[in-house]
């Protein structure tokens, strides 16, 4: 079964970096564009990032463009999401998705001073 496993959340301060992971198993990860999405209290979903099969192509919203990365390792059936510059609207309960059908538990990010 497809299974998405996040990691890499917590609490940073303002202007901090994190960098999550979502190992992924159950599935050949190297034939599926991969995303991530998070959820802010109180908010909808927002897709944050997507990456094509072989990386060559992603996409981000504008909320962290310039400063959020997307890449993948499809040797380790792994996503990642390198984030810096984080600003206190960046927290959120962060999910690895394989499109609509498949996220992951989520791991929360608090950026706070």
């Amino acid at each position: 079964q497809v299974q998405l496993v996040e990691s890499g959340g917590g609490l940073v301060q303002p202007g901090g970096s994190l960098r999550l992971s979502c190992a992924a198993s159950g599935f050949t990860f190297s034939s599926y564009w991969m995303y991530w999405v998070r959820q802010a209290p109180g908010k909808g979903p927002e897709w944050v990032s997507r990456i094509n099969t072989g990386a060559g192509s992603t996409y981000y919203a504008d909320s962290v463009k310039g400063r959020f990365t997307i890449s993948r390792d499809n040797a380790k059936n792994t996503l990642y999401l390198q984030m810096n510059s984080l600003k206190s609207e960046d927290t959120a309960v962060y999910y690895c998705a394989r499109g609509q059908s498949y996220w992951g538990q989520g791991t929360q990010v608090t950026v706070s001073s």
